[in-house]
């Protein structure tokens, strides 16, 4: 048993620089768990540099520069945030106060539903089940209500939050950009010199991490704007929130499709029925699914890390435990960050120890 354990730390800590990266990694998950919600606005604006350093390197290929190429970038920033404050938030706004005062009108059409049921299926469902259905379900919306109001009169402090991290992001984004090289610079001082293990899982992190993060982006917009395209052609209540809803659950694979097709089946058959209109809705709605899961995901993240489907739900469910909804968002980034580092570690030292032999055996 003492062997294995010597084996494995001549393995993986036979340097000082392996020792010290596990100390960094450490003290970074420690940070993430107790701090996490605190700097979530400077990871955000990590991330949003991360999107836009594409940007800002593809103009300095064609001759722009530096600070010119960040300008560009940053006021490209601030036009679709200010695109997303005047322009898509009043919608969706519109449309989510629709929605909560349509509600009691859906409880009851719920209610007719579940009321037939009995009748057609007295083999499966009772009259005394059905209400029990009902009455669960109205005091769930009561309650849900009620958070709402509250949120309403009692969470001011967070809009102000949310007014300032809109000021503090796009600063944040702008110095990132600006000082990318002087930062990594700074960084790097207080590293070994001769750090190959480092080197490797940076350069893993730099080409994974920001295709991920790009892909997923491209990702969110192309499955959005089709979604609202398809539901508006359709005539579907609620096209723009439902739509948003769909784009924002391919952060969550898997569990985030499966999640979103309730409210989008549910408002569909609340409208319709079951007339041809909703299996038209249904049958688009799979369409735009089987061509994200097999035609842009693989076209998007084909330089991408590929995990497997158990690693990311289980990536989810353990940073989300960890970290609650930036958990979720930065979940697959995470995973493929220890990919990486998993990757790199052994090869790199590996390395490492044959050059220390070649050295002293020269």
């Amino acid at each position: 048993m003492i062997r294995i354990f010597q084996n494995w730390m001549e393995r993986y800590l036979a340097s000082e620089e392996a020792v010290l990266l596990l100390i960094i990694l450490g003290l970074g998950l420690l940070v993430v768990v107790t701090m996490g919600g605190i700097l979530a606005p400077m990871i955000a604006s990590l991330i949003i540099a991360f999107l836009l350093q594409g940007v800002v390197q593809r103009l300095a290929n064609w001759g722009v520069p530096h600070i010119v190429a960040v300008n560009i970038a940053f006021l490209l920033l601030v036009g679709l945030l200010l695109a997303g404050i005047f322009i898509l938030f009043p919608l969706i706004w519109h449309q989510t106060a629709t929605l909560f005062s349509e509600v009691p009108g859906m409880l009851a059409d719920w209610q007719k539903i579940m009321l037939a049921l009995p009748e057609k299926y007295p083999q499966f469902i009772s009259e005394e089940q059905v209400a029990q259905i009902v009455a669960a379900l109205g005091s769930k919306l009561g309650g849900f209500g009620q958070s709402v109001l509250s949120f309403s009169l009692a969470k001011a402090p967070v809009l102000i939050a949310v007014l300032v991290y809109l000021i503090l992001v796009p600063i944040l984004v702008f110095f990132f950009l600006k000082d990318a090289g002087e930062i990594r610079f700074w960084m790097s001082s207080f590293l070994p010199r001769k750090r190959p293990v480092m080197s490797r899982i940076w350069h893993e992190m730099n080409i994974q991490v920001a295709n991920y993060v790009r892909g997923k982006v491209i990702e969110i917009l192309i499955v959005g704007s089709v979604s609202f395209v398809c539901f508006q052609f359709l005539g579907l209540n609620y096209a723009l929130l439902l739509a948003l809803g769909v784009g924002l659950s391919v952060l969550v694979p898997y569990i985030g499709a499966a999640v979103i097709t309730l409210p989008v089946a549910m408002i569909g058959f609340l409208q319709w029925g079951w007339s041809s209109e909703f299996y038209y809705l249904m049958i688009a709605y799979g369409i735009i699914q089987a061509l994200d899961g097999n035609v842009l995901v693989p076209l998007l993240f084909s330089e991408a890390v590929n995990l497997h489907p158990v690693a990311i739900i289980l990536a989810v469910l353990v940073f989300g435990g960890i970290w609650g909804f930036w958990g979720v968002f930065f979940a697959i980034p995470l995973a493929t960050l220890i990919k990486a580092v998993l990757n790199a570690w052994p090869v790199a030292n590996a390395e490492l120890q044959s050059q220390e032999e070649v050295s002293e055996a020269s």
